[in-house]
């Protein structure tokens, strides 16, 4: 399994993460969906914040978060509006800062995927438009080849025309690479049409999580 979630539980203030249980395997893509405060952000909080409290266990690529978390990062590309990079620095200063943190980082990858989507390397973090950001994430992450891509809300806004373009390349990787991806959306269209499978939350819990027809069929 690429990622896999055992009776994962956690408490923050007044929310509760309770009992969340689900395995995804290489080559396909799961949608998350849910209302605000459901709880599919803190999924994702527990996978890439080692500050994050749980019990239960949670793998990637076979290995245990809370044993393996530093090799597990490197496994991992996150694409979010609330991701960090140097904002003030270029698209390729970024990556020249932190491409080298991944051990399959290809730079040559990275500035042919920016080149196809039209995002200029030269220009700085702090400039570029939300859909050029998620652009320019989906080029850094899928550079160094990760086996996991997390995506929060990554299409909302996005152009219709690149939006297609982003699920291609998607596609595309988790086809040639054996990746798997978790798209955290609210966008009905995406969950219907795009995903392999579908995982609903409601209050911390995981009420829902099954393939699409095309899947299942």
């Amino acid at each position: 399994m690429v990622l896999e979630f055992k009776n994962v539980t956690g408490k923050r203030r007044k929310f509760n993460l309770e009992q969340v249980s689900f395995a995804l395997e290489p080559g396909y893509m799961m949608g998350l969906a849910g209302k605000n405060g459901a709880g599919k952000t803190t999924l994702l909080q527990y996978i890439l914040d080692e500050k994050k409290k749980f019990s239960g266990e949670i793998f990637v690529d076979g290995k245990n978060i809370k044993q393996h978390r530093g090799a597990i990062l490197d496994e991992i590309g996150f694409i979010s509006e609330e991701n960090s990079f140097f904002k003030e620095h270029s698209l390729a200063r970024n990556a020249d800062l932190l491409g080298p943190f991944y051990s399959r980082w290809n730079q040559e990858v990275f500035e042919t995927y920016l080149s196809e989507m039209g995002v200029s390397r030269g220009q700085k973090i702090s400039k570029l438009s939300r859909g050029e950001y998620m652009k320019f994430q989906l080029a850094f992450a899928m550079a160094h080849k990760p086996k996991l891509y997390l995506i929060d809300e990554a299409t909302a806004g996005m152009d219709p025309i690149f939006r297609k373009d982003f699920f291609r390349y998607l596609r595309k990787v988790i086809m040639d690479e054996e990746a798997s991806v978790l798209l955290i959306t609210h966008i009905e269209e995406e969950l219907e049409e795009k995903m392999d499978f579908v995982g609903i939350m409601e209050e911390g819990r995981l009420i829902s999580f099954k393939p699409t027809l095309e899947v299942s069929g």
